[in-house]
């Protein structure tokens, strides 16, 4: 087991290596010049020409990424263009709103979607099936700021049940935190419920299949026990890897939900970035989104061992 959790780690290294070079090639070739952007459209060439010197950007292409994977090494992802504040602060300041907002939608969907997943599974071919197939089709169908507004209108405008849009830290209080959260939430795990709940119902009709549910059923064992025993037990692998990629694709999501409910979080800092071409800003959130995912693709070949003893080999 320890040599596997080693492999698997060691595997990352060139992955996190090889996405730094992408990002930091990416925004070199990208149009615009930050000096100018630093500047403004006033700035006389030898001012330009001071500022590319200070920023080291004067340097060959080479030099400037060996001079920036030292800062990366050392946890610096450099300063905002705009308001010289550390990225690396700017990040642990908008974390908190998305890290909370990814938690509520990551427990509200297993505690949904894996139950109508058994369900649809257990009553295959019958109406409550399709039902769930239904619901399922319509949470792909509909984008994530659709239901977003639909929830500000009914819930929020028309019955006044939560707020419209806004963020408080926890320390304001569990209700008004939570209160904040519950609308984003909604509108963030419909797709991901969706995803969850096919797979679920897919992986336990396969397993609910295999000779040893046959041979369980002969023995006189209850229709539940097969359920969870065997058809979710063994349907786990497969469920694990939609939930990681689902945590993964929460990245995309998170950056239209904060930006319906005006969320202080990363999604809205990559809004902000873009915007204003920020550039070292922009740079530092590919990278922490990047080795974020990077981290829960990790974690799930992990959590395969304990479901499959036979993946460590």
């Amino acid at each position: 087991m320890l040599s596997y959790v080693v492999r698997r780690v060691i595997a990352t290294v060139p992955v996190v290596a090889m996405v730094a070079v992408v990002v930091f090639a990416l925004l070199r070739l990208t149009p615009g010049d930050p000096a100018a952007i630093l500047a403004g459209d006033d700035a006389s060439p030898a001012q330009l020409a001071q500022i590319r010197k200070t920023m080291g950007l004067d340097q060959p292409i080479p030099t400037q990424f060996v001079v920036w994977g030292g800062q990366l090494l050392h946890g610096d992802l450099g300063v905002s263009l705009l308001s010289g504040t550390p990225v690396t602060s700017m990040i642990a300041g908008r974390v908190g709103p998305t890290l909370s907002l990814a938690a509520c939608t990551i427990v509200f969907t297993l505690l949904v979607a894996i139950p109508l997943g058994v369900i649809a599974a257990a009553r295959r071919g019958k109406w409550l099936d399709r039902v769930v197939m239904a619901l399922s089709v319509l949470g792909f169908s509909v984008p994530t700021f659709v239901i977003g507004y639909l929830l500000i209108y009914l819930l929020a405008l028309k019955l006044g049940w939560f707020p419209v849009q806004g963020y408080k830290q926890a320390a304001a209080g569990f209700w008004p935190y939570a209160q904040r959260l519950v609308l984003p939430t909604l509108a963030l795990s419909g797709i991901y419920i969706a995803l969850v709940a096919r797979i679920t119902r897919s992986s336990i009709i396969e397993v609910l299949g295999e000779d040893f549910v046959r041979t369980a059923r002969a023995k006189g064992a209850r229709e539940t026990a097969i359920l969870l025993r065997h058809g979710l037990r063994n349907a786990a692998v497969p469920i694990v890897t939609i939930v990681g990629i689902g945590i993964a694709s929460l990245i995309t999501g998170v950056v239209v939900t904060e930006s319906v409910f005006n969320l202080p979080g990363l999604g809205r800092l990559v809004v902000e970035a873009v915007l204003a071409r920020d550039y070292p800003v922009i740079q530092g959130l590919i990278l922490f989104f990047s080795f974020t995912y990077i981290m829960i693709n990790l974690a799930v070949d992990l959590l395969y061992t304990l479901f499959d003893p036979r993946i460590r080999y």
